[in-house]
């Protein structure tokens, strides 16, 4: 049993029109680490997500209505009982996820501060005034909620990636019914509960649990009554949501799959690079859609940045997230160890030489070694397939011309990294990267002022910043006549 100061943060129900609801019908949540069985949840299906939809649609007739301080009070109230409740929410979250508290800790913070932005950025819903066309008219242009949300999210970041879509939604007027991951649906319960606490009232935000996703994005998809799909997770799934969604023509955001390369060029500050590489590519034991899916270093530097760059990983701490020690987590199931194992062989078998790692961890499980592959040829699988692992292959490239060429031979376009001094480099490569962020210098480039999302096949939309405010409203025009 989870030991937690508010143990009725624990909840196990779907969250449906402000009432905790109970199923005869329910499935296991249990601990990646050590198999621990965590809690039975609530399973739901198409009747429940039906009625969830509709009480989203209820609440949005009064929700659009209140004022912008009036939402901002909610998200702020909110903000503050995340805070308060830090501890448990991620000892929840490392408990069901696999995270190290630290890591969920983070997650805990990133999410406050995007409710705290959007909070903001509520009162900040402004229109226009065009000049007119003709004396006797006057054109305006306003903003107005699109109404009901509905948003699917993944299991790697439990609580992060509904914090990114919630507070815009709710600022922008709308109301939302949330499918979280069945891998990790306690965090959101939790999640649920302190907007519960927070005076969000009954329908505003409903929360499906479910193992049964595909009946519950179709429900999504083809309600008339929801009139925004905001999902997060992989590309294939993407694709059958847009198509789904065609019949009834909604407005989509999709934060879709990466392979986002890590490039190091010969006039890079060598130590900084290692520094940044371990910051991207370990960070969730590697299960990030932006973290470094494919290290390039120039030839001149590929010696000594892999010497550093594999000291470095062999000091990294593989075990229990809860452990103070720990800076690598397992993996979050058996398909994710068996997939990392399947490319590492592949890479091998084309020629890659495994630096360090390589192996299952000794603890067992779905723990992994952190791994370093050298001499990496670009026909390898995982030059062109997310790892999601801790598992980092690094390339070779000779000039600025190939880095560019290797990095945007990809379908995906979500982030993208590199390291260099010289400034026009600087601006040659971020403007040659074909990707819809990029990190100069840094491994690390999330935040809530800045918008985060994709091209190509990584997506539509962006989250974040007052940009992701624009995808949870439509532009009205209107025409006045009679001013004459």
């Amino acid at each position: 049993m989870l030991k937690l100061s508010d143990p009725t943060l624990l909840k196990t129900e779907s969250f449906i029109n402000g009432e905790w609801r109970s199923s005869s019908q329910t499935y296991a949540v249990k601990n990646p680490a050590n198999g621990q069985h965590l809690a039975d949840v609530a399973n739901h299906g198409v009747e429940e997500a039906q009625e969830a939809v509709e009480a989203g649609y209820d609440a949005y007739k009064s929700w659009k209505k209140t004022t912008a301080a009036e939402r901002a009070a909610v998200l702020m109230k909110w903000a503050d009982l995340m805070e308060q409740h830090r501890e448990d929410l991620a000892t929840i979250m490392t408990s069901e996820q696999g995270k190290p508290l630290a890591e969920a800790r983070g997650e805990i913070n990133y999410s406050v501060a995007f409710f705290r932005w959007f909070a903001e950025e509520a009162r900040r819903i402004y229109g226009d005034v065009i000049p007119t066309h003709n004396p006797a008219l006057r054109n305006l242009v306003i903003k107005q909620p699109v109404g009901v949300v509905a948003a699917i999210t993944p299991w790697n970041f439990p609580i992060a990636m509904v914090a990114k879509k919630l507070p815009a939604a709710l600022a922008a007027g709308c109301t939302m019914v949330w499918k979280p991951s069945e891998e990790t649906p306690l965090s959101g319960l939790a999640f649920a509960e302190l907007g519960v606490r927070a005076g969000l009232p009954g329908g505003a935000f409903n929360v499906i649990n479910t193992l049964d996703a595909p009946a519950i994005g179709k429900v999504f998809t083809e309600s008339e009554l929801v009139r925004k799909i905001s999902f997060t997770g992989s590309t294939p799934v993407g694709k059958l949501l847009l198509r789904q969604s065609a019949s009834t023509v909604k407005k989509v955001s999709m934060e879709l799959g990466g392979n986002a390369p890590f490039i190091v060029f010969d006039d890079a500050d060598i130590d900084a690079a290692v520094s940044g590489a371990i910051a991207s590519k370990f960070r969730n034991a590697g299960q990030t859609c932006v973290c470094a899916n494919r290290l390039l270093v120039q030839e001149s530097v590929y010696d000594e940045f892999s010497e550093k760059f594999s000291k470095a990983v062999a000091e990294l701490h593989v075990g229990d997230g809860m452990a103070a020690e720990t800076t690598v987590g397992p993996l979050i199931n058996q398909a994710a160890l068996d997939k990392v194992e399947v490319l590492i062989d592949d890479a091998v078998s084309h020629g890659a030489q495994v630096a360090l790692g390589g192996n299952r961890h000794d603890l067992g499980g779905t723990f992994y070694q952190p791994t370093v592959l050298t001499e990496v040829p670009f026909e390898a699988r995982l030059s062109r397939e997310e790892i999601f692992g801790p598992v980092a292959p690094i390339f070779r490239f000779s000039t600025e011309e190939e880095a560019l060429e290797q990095a945007n031979a990809t379908e995906y376009g979500l982030a993208c990294y590199f390291y260099a001094r010289d400034i026009g480099r600087i601006w040659r490569v971020s403007e040659g990267l074909e990707y819809g962020m990029v990190g100069v210098n840094t491994g690390m480039i999330s935040t809530p002022v800045a918008p985060f999302g994709g091209i190509k096949e990584s997506g539509l939309g962006r989250e974040g910043s007052k940009y992701g405010l624009d995808d949870y409203l439509e532009m009205k025009f209107m025409c006045i006549g009679g001013i004459d």
